[in-house]
């Protein structure tokens, strides 16, 4: 399938789960696809790339480690989302990602997410944190920030000041996660 012909199929997905679901058992009966719905979720002025970065969430819910091969275009690109239905999905994958390596059972992201793929999680993580995003990236970002903490010494500190700073201006939905975070980083 060329990205022409992925391009157009995008066009049919919706928020039901039933059509995700559907594109992403489409990519990953195809793996060699990956890299085209990368290239589509990457035209970042493109309103299909959320199209694009709903059908990954899906793909990495399924399979987190079909990701691997494409872990340096994954995190080259994902400072540039922007488009609000595309920036949540890429933040939750970015969750997974570090979920996966922090998990206290051994894995495969252990040994395959680097330091450059780290920083580059980071960078996206402490953006959407700062901008004006919506809660759910917010939220995805916070846990995100809190596992990577865990080895970058300074990220719990700049995190926290974060947390605390925006703590009133924002939704309850805010609130309760940033509690849940900042309790957890005084706890370690």
């Amino acid at each position: 399938m060329t990205t022409e012909q992925l391009y157009a199929e995008l066009n049919h997905v919706d928020h039901s789960r039933a059509k995700r679901l559907k594109y992403a058992n489409l990519i990953l009966s195809q793996p060699e696809l990956i890299p085209v719905l990368l290239n589509i979720l990457f035209m970042v002025d493109d309103k299909i790339s959320c199209k694009a970065a709903w059908v990954f969430e899906f793909i990495c819910s399924e399979n987190l480690e079909t990701i691997i091969p494409h872990l340096d275009q994954f995190t080259e690109n994902i400072h540039s989302v922007h488009l609000d239905p595309a920036v949540r999905p890429v933040a939750k994958v970015c969750e997974y990602l570090t979920k996966a390596y922090y998990s206290n059972y051994q894995n495969i992201f252990q040994n395959t997410l680097t330091s450059t793929h780290k920083e580059r999680i980071i960078e996206a993580c402490f953006d959407w944190m700062i901008n004006d995003e919506k809660i759910a990236p917010k939220a995805y970002s916070m846990n995100t920030l809190y596992f990577l903490g865990q080895e970058f010494e300074w990220i719990h500190p700049e995190l926290a000041v974060i947390l605390e700073r925006d703590f009133q201006m924002q939704s309850s939905g805010f609130k309760a996660r940033a509690r849940h975070i900042l309790n957890k980083i005084k706890q370690s």
